[in-house]
């Protein structure tokens, strides 16, 4: 046998770059991504949403990690970014050395699938939201990759204990006692956070990993916001880069999604939305009204918006600390390992004389009943183990009856729809999937394609601890999970807790050894960081990118019209002439256009609102807050005969100055000049308000 490699010597410091763009797309008329539900479509903007890239060399390997503020990284969008990455830079960022992870927002754009049953749920595939995000990702990674200096890294890691609560703690409790006895929660409350410095020790960047959803914005939300994860990430880019308005400046703070598949931000629990006592604990269902809709979990605050504040205050803070007193550093080379599996056919051997396999994919009953965080609407409820004549007589009318073998390969799941045998137009689900693990020094990150539980992420993080230690390689590792990385698949649930058959599980694809497939394909990539024979993988199958097929039922943006004796851009509801500095919202309503033409213009500074004060000595206005802003609100309402209106809430903060101010509104209106269509820009602006300490103040 050969003998292990010798330890890595120390290396010249790390070149490090940082970079964050825009990729918001047209908050208009498409739906948002998450909850599943065609009628939530986009109406405006809450948050901005960013792609922050960081790039790290060792001098012989390049490593990228993006998190984007969306709600998952799909098939499509990646191999797009990775074409886009091919044709700038040859092979310098490919799909080994490239991750992309999604915050898991529910109110970022849809359309960017290519998958059916993705495209049914978000009007199909939409080059007008895909583009942006395409563009806002490769723009991430350009600035990354021009700003790279020669840099430090250290890492940290602390409990936040407060802000995450496990919504199927049924399921969890069907893991072996003992496993679960080697834990104090039913949830991960690790907070890990990599603090990027230059040499002289000024930060230049920080990621963070934590486990929870980014669902504080619920399903009954219209506007863009990039919740709970992204408020940490403004926050924390505000300290760091002073005077800069949000998503400027050269500090950029990543807040990554982790194994949060059964964790839930909203931390007073489930209870039935009509009667307010707690849901039933088995299938999350309520006594009078039944069905799983009625059962809501709630978040801390007095409302969806307080509560995104709260838990992405806490998120913050956390991370604030940590990179404060980040004093371990982070040495040794890079590595990058990817394979792409068909997860339809993995064979797991399981122990000395059994093996086992996944299976085509297939949805269950369950997942028709929604998550405590957003139920379904239909009568489905929580932990069916077994299906409903009504909705099979249908499904089999209508989509076919799953074949005997997979239904077999499934149980105890109770199959809704039989996703890995539907292929009209296209097929329904992913078979092609990407496994993933970039390592920086001591640190390991492992992309998982989809939302892996608690129990789950403990597993797989041992056991690729275990491999990548196995040849005394690497000591001290520190493994975290990017979840909804490269390519969704749902849920990834533990065998046990696929048993109970809750919403998570019915969301396991690919049958109830997924996780095993996983375990088996991560191990083989850590094994080969290890023993330094990553060129020895097979890549594996490499996933379709179908040109014909795709479904859209996206119009596109119609002629604007504005009522009678009005112009673009008029303030139709004027300001009061002074208002209080806490606690005060001060509102115009706008003649509007459609705002998916904003996103086809070319703009370096994009916002469809901008809040100024008058500065007195330079006699200029000066920009306070964008869209990007916490506290703006920018609501976009189409109303009829092809004219739409634009209500701008400006919520003031207590540090806020006294002085004069004004609110301004941007976008394009497409009319008809002879035969063209011609988009034209315009913009409005309130009256001029003051902001006093008491409306006394003179």
């Amino acid at each position: 046998p050969t003998p292990p490699p010798s330890p890595e010597p120390q290396h010249d410091p790390y070149l490090i770059g940082v970079g964050r763009a825009d990729c918001t797309g047209p908050p208009a008329e498409i739906p948002l991504m998450g909850y599943a539900n065609p009628q939530q479509t986009a109406a405006g903007i809450h948050t901005r949403l960013y792609s922050r890239a960081f790039i790290v060399d060792d001098g012989r390997r390049r490593v990228v990690f993006v998190t984007v503020d969306i709600g998952m990284v799909s098939q499509r969008l990646r191999l797009e970014v990775l074409q886009a990455l091919q044709m700038k830079y040859g092979d310098l960022y490919r799909q080994d050395n490239v991750v992309l992870s999604g915050t898991h927002t529910h109110c970022g754009l849809g359309g960017y699938f290519q998958y059916t049953l993705f495209m049914m749920t978000s009007k199909g595939y939409i080059k007008e939201s895909t583009q942006p995000l395409v563009n806002g990702i490769v723009k991430s990674i350009d600035i990354a990759h021009r700003n790279m200096k020669p840099g430090r890294i250290f890492r940290n890691r602390g409990d936040l204990d407060d802000s995450s609560l496990n919504r199927s703690p049924h399921s969890y409790l069907n893991n072996p006692e003992d496993e679960r006895h080697r834990y104090k929660w039913n949830t991960d409350k690790q907070v890990v956070v990599l603090k990027f410095t230059d040499l002289d020790g000024d930060g230049i960047g920080m990621i963070s990993w934590f486990a929870v959803h980014a669902v504080s914005m619920n399903y009954t939300n219209r506007m863009v916001s990039s919740d709970n994860m992204g408020y940490a990430s403004c926050l924390l880019e505000q300290d760091k880069n002073p005077g800069e308005l949000p998503g400027q400046g050269g500090f950029v703070a990543g807040f990554s999604s982790s194994n949060l598949g059964d964790v839930t931000p909203n931390t007073k629990g489930p209870h039935c939305a009509n009667t307010g006592l707690p849901c039933d604990y088995l299938n999350s269902s309520c006594p009078v009204g039944g069905v799983s809709v009625m059962c809501q979990a709630y978040g801390p605050g007095d409302d969806m918006f307080d509560s995104t504040r709260i838990i992405g205050h806490k998120i913050y803070s956390k991370a604030k600390e940590l990179y404060a007193n980040a004093v371990e550093e982070v040495t040794g080379f890079l590595h990058s390992a990817h394979q792409w599996v068909n997860m339809t056919d993995v064979t797991v051997q399981i122990n000395a004389t059994h093996t086992v396999s996944t299976c085509k994919p297939a949805l269950g009953h369950s997942f028709a009943a929604g998550t405590i965080d957003g139920g379904g609407d239909l009568n489905f409820t929580q932990g069916a183990v077994e299906g409903d004549p009504f909705w099979d007589g249908i499904r089999d009318l209508v989509l076919g009856k799953p074949s005997n073998q997979t239904q077999e390969c499934h149980h105890p799941k109770p199959i809704l729809l039989s996703t890995g045998e539907m292929n009209w137009p296209l097929p329904w689900h992913p078979q092609i999937v990407d496994v993933q693990i970039i390592t920086i020094g001591s640190v390991a990150v492992v992309a998982v394609p989809g939302e892996m539980t608690t129990m789950s992420g403990r597993r797989l993080r041992e056991a690729v601890q275990q491999e990548l230690e196995s040849e005394g390689t690497f000591r001290d590792t520190e493994v975290v999970i990017a979840g909804l990385s490269n390519v969704y698949t749902h849920y990834i649930t533990t065998y046990e807790e696929y048993q109970v058959q809750r919403y998570e599980g019915a969301s396991t694809i690919y049958g109830p050894h997924t996780l095993s497939a996983y375990l088996q394909k991560f191990r083989g990539l850590a094994k080969a960081i290890a023993q330094d024979r990553v060129s020895e993988l097979p890549l594996g199958p490499q996933p379709p990118f179908f040109k014909e097929h795709l479904l859209s039922w996206m119009l596109p943006a119609p002629v604007d019209k504005t009522p009678q004796n009005t112009s673009f851009g008029d303030v139709l509801e004027q300001v009061y002439p002074v208002y209080r500095q806490v606690g005060h919202i001060v509102t115009i309503w706008s003649v509007s256009a459609h705002t998916a033409l904003w996103a086809t213009q070319p703009h370096t500074d994009k916002t469809f609102v901008t809040v100024e004060i008058y500065d007195n000595r330079t006699e200029t206005w000066e920009i306070v807050h964008t869209d990007a802003s916490w506290e703006t609100r920018f609501h976009w309402l189409k109303g009829s005969n092809q004219q739409s209106n634009a209500t701008i809430e400006w919520h003031i903060p207590s540090s806020a100055p006294s002085g004069s101010y004004r609110i301004r509104h941007f976008g394009h209106y497409k009319q008809w000049k002879g035969l063209q269509q011609v988009i034209t820009a315009y913009e409005g602006a309130s009256e001029v308000f003051r902001v006093a300490s008491s409306f006394y103040s003179h």
